[in-house]
């Protein structure tokens, strides 16, 4: 059973950065694509970041520049660091697995 557990979330002023974190058990995490979207009270999900078992990352257009997705293999971890962040990049994100498995979501809060 595949299980994936993000932390990392919490409050942060406009400018600063955050690190989000998801580690991935019950697969063979080498082989998986892993993306991270979030969830605005009131709006749909959205893409954020997806990164390839080869390490090829892509971003959305409001992430580009500012966060950077990696993984660790060794640790089935995978990670999205944010900078530069704005009041309108709170939302619920989550780590998603091949497409198909969500976590349970780490809130990020953008307010001064």
């Amino acid at each position: 059973q595949v299980q994936l557990v993000e932390s990392g979330g919490g409050l942060v002023q406009p400018g600063g950065s955050l690190t989000l974190s998801c580690t991935i058990s019950g697969t063979n995490f080498r082989l998986a694509t892993m993306a991270w979207y979030r969830q605005a009270p009131g709006n749909q999900r959205e893409f954020v970041a997806r990164i390839t078992p080869g390490g090829f990352a892509t971003y959305s257009n409001s992430a580009e520049g500012r966060v950077t997705i990696s993984r660790d293999n060794g640790k089935a971890m995978v990670a999205l660091q944010m900078n530069s962040l704005k009041p309108e990049d709170t939302a619920l994100y989550y780590c998603n697995y091949n497409n198909v498995i969500w976590g349970q979501g780490t809130q990020v809060t953008v307010s001064s």
